[in-house]
C-alpha cells in the first residue's frame, strides 16, 4: 500500500489556497486522484511566494548560451513581473481556466516565462520541442486545439538558424484547428514576417500588458499536455495534474537531488522534454532554486569542456543531464584533460536520466569528477524519478549499471510474460504498483481509454513501464531495456542492454547500440553498432573481433554475437535516445518512416548503407 501519511506531509509544505482534506481518491482506479479537494496555483508556487517571503532578489534564471555568444539573468521579482505581465498578453485574448496554449520555443528564458504565465491563468499548456516538423506539430495543434501559440522568430543551432516561424505557420495551414492568435518573440538572428490580425509581436505586447494574478484551480486540474517523443499519427499526451506535480516535484528537490533554496541546480536538458518540464522550470522554482536554461551542446559549443566551464562560471551544485551527453564529452575527451581546466569545487553530484547509464560511462565520470554520480530512471509518464539513490534521504551504495531502489511512493515489481513474480536476478516486465505517487500522469489527453488499455491492461493492478530488467537479492533495480528491445536468441531471453555493456567497456568504443535483428534459424539474433573514440587509428575490423570475442567471453555463445559495424554517429532523438527500433526496421529490411524527433536525418540514411553492405556480406 502507499504511504499516504508520507504524501499528507509533503502536501504541507506547499502554499493552498484551501487546504486538501482528502489526500486519496482511489474510487475509480486506474484513475487515481490526488488532494481532490485542494486548491492552489503552480506559478504562485513557483514564484510569488518566494517574493513575498523575501528571496525576491535573489536569481531565478540564469540564461547561457554560446550559440549566440550571450548571457542574461533573472531575479524571482523580475521573473515574476515578466510571467504575470505574459499573463496579462493571454487574459487580454481570451486565454482561462482549462484553455490551451501551444508553446513552441527555443532554449530561451521566455519559454519559461510562457510557460508560467499559463499556469498562472489555469491554463493547460503543450510546450512542442522547438524545430519540430511542420506536420508533427500540426498534429499536436489538433489535438490539442490551442486558443493561442507562443512562439520565436528562429532557434539557434551551432551551426544554423532554425526558422521557426515558416514551420509554424505552415503547421496552422495543414491543422484543421487554428489558434486565434501567436505571439512571436522575434531574435536578432532571424526576424520574422507576421502576419496582420494574427500575430503579435511578444516585446510588443508585454510593454502594454497589464500584469495579472493568480487564477486559483483545483489541484486535479491539468497543469500541462506533454506528447511523448516519437508519436506519429495518433498524438498520446501525457497530462500532469496541478496538485500532485507541485508536492512531488518540491519533495524531490531536497529529498532526492538534496539541494536547498538558494542553491544553483542546472539540468541541462530542453523545456520540449520532461526533465525540462521538472527539473529546468517547476522543480527548481517550487524549491527556491536557481535554475539554468543553456542554450548549447556539450561538445563543439566551443569544446567538451562547454559543461565544465558552465558548472564553474555559475557554481552549480547539482547537474542533471543524459549519459548520452557523457558519452559525447568522453568521445571527444577521453582522458578530461578539459576537467583540469576549472574549479568544479561547487559541484556536488552528478545525475544521469533519459536512457540506461553503461556501467563504463558512470565509472569514468565518477572518476573524472570526483562526485556521487547517481544513474536514475524514469518517464516521461511519471514526471520525476521511479528509482533513485535518494541523496537527501539516505545515501546508498552506488552500484553500476543500477538505478538504486525504488524511490518513496512507487513499488517496483517484475513479472513474467503471465503477470507472475520472477525470481530475483531474472528478467522479465519492470511494472509499479498502483496507484502511482503524486506527479505522475492522472490520463492521456482526450484519450482514458487508451490511458488504461496501454498501461494498465496488460498486468491489472500494475502500471506497465514497458521497461525491462529486474532486480537483485539487495532490491536494486536493474533497468535493461525496452521491453521489446529483449531479444530471443534460439529461446535464451537476452537483454541488449547487458551486451552493450561488454561493448563500451572496450578502451576504443565511445559507444554503442545493440538490437535484435531477425534470423530464419535462431528468431532473433544481436547486431553491434559501434562509435569510436575521437583519435583511435586502429583499423575497424580488429575492433570488431575484439568485441565480439569480448561478448563471448563474459556472456558466453549463448548470445550468437557475430554481427556488428563500425559507424561514425548513432541515430538519437533530440533528447539523446537511440532509435533502436527503426534501425531495427532498416536491418530487417521493413518499411521504416524518418522519425521526427530524429537529432540528424543524415545518420539514418549513412546506417541504411551501412546495414546493406553487412547483409549483403
Amino acid at each position: 500500500m502507499i504511504d499516504t501519511e508520507l504524501w499528507a506531509a509533503a502536501a504541507r509544505d506547499i502554499f493552498w489556497y484551501r487546504a486538501p482534506t482528502v489526500v486519496l481518491d482511489d474510487s475509480k482506479p486506474p484513475f487515481y486522484r490526488w488532494y481532490p479537494d485542494g486548491v492552489t496555483n503552480v506559478c504562485y508556487n513557483a514564484l510569488d511566494i518566494h517574493v513575498q517571503e523575501g528571496r525576491g532578489e535573489q536569481l531565478a534564471v540564469i540564461h547561457d548560451s554560446p550559440v549566440t555568444d550571450s548571457k542574461a539573468s533573472l531575479t524571482y521579482s523580475e521573473l515574476l513581473d515578466r510571467v504575470a505581465r505574459l499573463a496579462g498578453v493571454l487574459s487580454a485574448e481570451g486565454v482561462g481556466k482549462g484553455d490551451r496554449v501551444l508553446v513552441y520555443m527555443p532554449m530561451v528564458p521566455e519559454a519559461l516565462i510562457a510557460m508560467l504565465a499559463c499556469a498562472r491563468l489555469g491554463a493547460i499548456h503543450s510546450v512542442v520541442f522547438g524545430g519540430f516538423a511542420s506536420h508533427e506539430l500540426a498534429v499536436r495543434i489538433d489535438d490539442a486545439t490551442p486558443k493561442v501559440v507562443l512562439s520565436a522568430s528562429c532557434g539557434i543551432e551551432p551551426t544554423r538558424v532554425v526558422p521557426y516561424k515558416p514551420l509554424l505557420d505552415q503547421a496552422i495551414r495543414i491543422a484543421q484547428h487554428k489558434p486565434q492568435r501567436c505571439v512571436i518573440l522575434q531574435r536578432p538572428q532571424q526576424v520574422a514576417e507576421l502576419l496582420s490580425g494574427r500575430d503579435l509581436d511578444w516585446i510588443d505586447a508585454l510593454q502594454n500588458a497589464e500584469a495579472v494574478d493568480c487564477v486559483p484551480v483545483a489541484a486535479n486540474d491539468p497543469l500541462y499536455i506533454l506528447y511523448t517523443s516519437g508519436t506519429t499519427g495518433q498524438p498520446k499526451g501525457v497530462v500532469r495534474d496541478t496538485g500532485g506535480s507541485i508536492v512531488a516535484l518540491k519533495w524531490s528537490m531536497s529529498n532526492i537531488y538534496d539541494v536547498q533554496p538558494g542553491d544553483v541546480y542546472w539540468a541541462a536538458s530542453d523545456v520540449g522534454w520532461v526533465v525540462g518540464h521538472s527539473y529546468i522550470v517547476y522543480g527548481p522554482l517550487f524549491n527556491g532554486n536557481t535554475t539554468l536554461i543553456y542554450e548549447g551542446k556539450p561538445v563543439g559549443t566551443p569544446d567538451a569542456g562547454a559543461f565544465w566551464r558552465v558548472i564553474s562560471e555559475y557554481k552549480v551544485k547539482v547537474l542533471f543531464t543524459a549519459p548520452t551527453a557523457f558519452r559525447a564529452i568522453r568521445k571527444e575527451d577521453p582522458e578530461g584533460k578539459h576537467i583540469a581546466r576549472y574549479n568544479l569545487d561547487c559541484l556536488q553530484s552528478l545525475f544521469l536520466a533519459g536512457e540506461r547509464c553503461d556501467p563504463d560511462t558512470l565509472n569514468w565520470a565518477s572518476d573524472k569528477l570526483g562526485v556521487p554520480v547517481i544513474d536514475h530512471w524514469w518517464q516521461t509518464e511519471t514526471g520525476w524519478p521511479i528509482c533513485c539513490n535518494c541523496l537527501g534521504i539516505e545515501r546508498l551504495p552506488i552500484v553500476p549499471g543500477s538505478p538504486a531502489r525504488p524511490v518513496p511512493g512507487y513499488k517496483v515489481d517484475v513479472l513474467d510474460s503471465s503477470g507472475k513474480p520472477v525470481a530475483p536476478g531474472e528478467i522479465g516486465a519492470l511494472v509499479i504498483e498502483s496507484p502511482l505517487p503524486p506527479g505522475t500522469f492522472t490520463t492521456l489527453w482526450n484519450a482514458d481509454d487508451r490511458f488504461e488499455d496501454a498501461y494498465f491492461k496488460t498486468f491489472p493492478g500494475y502500471y506497465e513501464t514497458g521497461d525491462a530488467g529486474y532486480i537483485d537479492d539487495n532490491g536494486y533495480v536493474f533497468v535493461m531495456a525496452r521491453t521489446d528491445d529483449v531479444i530471443n536468441v534460439a529461446g535464451h531471453r537476452l537483454s541488449t542492454g547487458a551486451i552493450e555493456e561488454v561493448l563500451v567497456a572496450h578502451a576504443d568504443v565511445a559507444e554503442c547500440a545493440v538490437v535484435g535483428i531477425a534470423d530464419a534459424m535462431k528468431g532473433q539474433l544481436p547486431l553491434g553498432l559501434l562509435v569510436l573514440n575521437s583519435g583511435v587509428d586502429r583499423p575497424a575490423d580488429e575492433i570488431v573481433r575484439e568485441v565480439v570475442q569480448k561478448v563471448r567471453d563474459e556472456i558466453g555463445p549463448v548470445a550468437a554475437f557475430r554481427k556488428c559495424i563500425v559507424i561514425d554517429r548513432l541515430p538519437k532523438t533530440r533528447s539523446g535516445k537511440i532509435l533502436r527500433s527503426t534501425m531495427r526496421s532498416i536491418a530487417d529490411g521493413q518499411p521504416w518512416q524518418m522519425p521526427a524527433t530524429i537529432d540528424d536525418p543524415v545518420v539514418l540514411e549513412e546506417i541504411a548503407d551501412a546495414l546493406s553492405v553487412l547483409s549483403s556480406t
